[in-house]
């Protein structure tokens, strides 16, 4: 079982204690891309995917595609990124 955790680039607050303690936490810098990236850590075996609602709302294929993906699980969390 693989796990990472997804946020945006300029998110410097969400997931920072995985981060601290060494976990795959992935940063993207394009939000855009989000789809793209989703699909390479599928591809890349990673079986729970745990990412903010700031990068979920950039992901067309997460309820179309991914939620009924048998053996992947995505889980939506709130961001604690503050926009300015």
């Amino acid at each position: 079982m693989k796990i990472t955790w997804m946020k945006g680039q300029n998110d410097n607050d969400s997931f920072k204690m995985f981060e601290n303690m060494g976990f795959d936490v992935c940063r993207i810098e394009d939000l855009e891309n989000t789809d793209k990236k989703l699909k390479e850590l599928i591809n890349k075996n990673y079986t729970t995917i745990v990412m903010t609602n700031e990068v979920a709302g950039f992901s067309e294929n997460i309820i179309k595609k991914y939620n009924k993906t048998e053996g992947v699980n995505i889980i939506i969390t709130p961001s604690k990124h503050i926009q300015t």
